[in-house]
């Protein structure tokens, strides 16, 4: 691993978790130059937002897991009646219980979205991500003759 190369920026850099999005354009350009120069601040800033994006993911896929949990539970009549005949537990107590804990945990992992959301820059990342890929599928795009 390099060591940085401007050890002032990098530990402005390193305590925003490498984050610049959220300040004005004009004072971004010193960072930006700083990310472009320094392979370690540059390094540390894939990794934060890998991890940003990660977790923001493994919340999503969590949140859909529950919701899909919960129409099974809801909707599929073997799984009481398996329930009844093979646990002999009435029915009615399963399907409750299974739903609370899929209700707790579709509230959890709502909850764990938001607050990543709210403390990394995974949005503001992904936003960014999803519009340079745009504007290259635009540039491919055949112009049309005038």
């Amino acid at each position: 691993m390099t060591p940085c190369t401007d050890q002032v920026i990098g530990d402005i850099l390193s305590s925003w978790r490498y984050d610049i999005s959220g300040i004005s354009p004009e004072m971004r350009v010193d960072y930006e130059q700083h990310f472009v120069e320094c392979q370690h601040c540059h390094s540390r800033q894939r990794l934060h937002r890998t991890v940003d994006v990660t977790l923001i993911g493994l919340a999503t896929i969590s949140m859909l897991a529950f919701l899909l949990a919960l129409s099974v539970i809801h909707r599929v009549e073997p799984l009481r009646n398996w329930a009844v005949m093979n646990l002999h537990l009435h029915q009615i107590d399963v399907v409750l219980t299974l739903q609370a804990a899929a209700v707790v945990g579709l509230l959890i992992s709502a909850l764990a979205w938001v607050l990543v959301a709210i403390a990394t820059p995974a949005p503001v990342y992904i936003t960014g991500v999803a519009m340079a890929q745009a504007r290259e599928l635009q540039n491919r795009l055949p112009r049309k003759a005038a």
